[in-house]
């Protein structure tokens, strides 16, 4: 399989061109391994079926022509769903005030594991509250991170579904 690196180069623009932002591009599994492709809206409306299934027809033609990928796959096209991963300093900006598990790929004020409340954000650092602390972590060093399914964050879920009239 392809470096992650390489097939973002090549599926992101893609993604971009047709509205959508991509969250995030792996590959899960060792046997019929999957392409995992995450998109999001840039407008803030939640992602629909047929908005998966538009860019899952659009990444597929890419993928087909200039076949990055020597073995047999599957490919996923989804949402990021209510616990979605943070993979860009706007997700941190995004989802400031809620719970965030961040792991990282080097000790950062003697830990490696993180579980806070997202203070703040730029281009640089995430600061993350935990247990009346805080906490600076270098974005450079975030390996994973994706919000913790709260009471709060399942409110604003069901408050954002309420307004704009979606059932859940």
């Amino acid at each position: 399989m392809q470096t992650k690196h390489m097939l973002q180069d090549l599926l992101e623009p893609v993604i971009e061109k047709l509205g959508y932002e991509t969250v995030r591009i792996v590959t899960i599994g060792q046997k019929d391994p999957t392409l995992q492709i995450m998109i999001d809206t840039l407008d803030g409306r939640d992602i629909t079926v047929d908005d998966c299934a538009k860019v899952s027809r659009a990444v597929s033609e890419v993928l087909d022509e200039k076949d990055p990928i020597e073995d047999r796959y599957n490919l996923e096209v989804s949402s990021p769903g209510l616990d979605r991963p943070l993979t860009k300093p706007a997700h941190f900006a995004r989802f400031a005030g809620y719970v965030a598990r961040v792991e990282t790929s080097a000790e950062v004020m003697g830990r490696k594991r993180f579980k806070g409340v997202i203070e703040a954000c730029d281009n640089a650092n995430v600061t993350l509250s935990m247990d009346g602390e805080n906490y600076v972590i270098p974005f450079a060093e975030i390996g994973k991170a994706k919000l913790v399914l709260t009471d709060e964050l399942l409110k604003s879920f069901e408050e954002k579904a309420a307004a704009s009239e979606i059932e859940l």
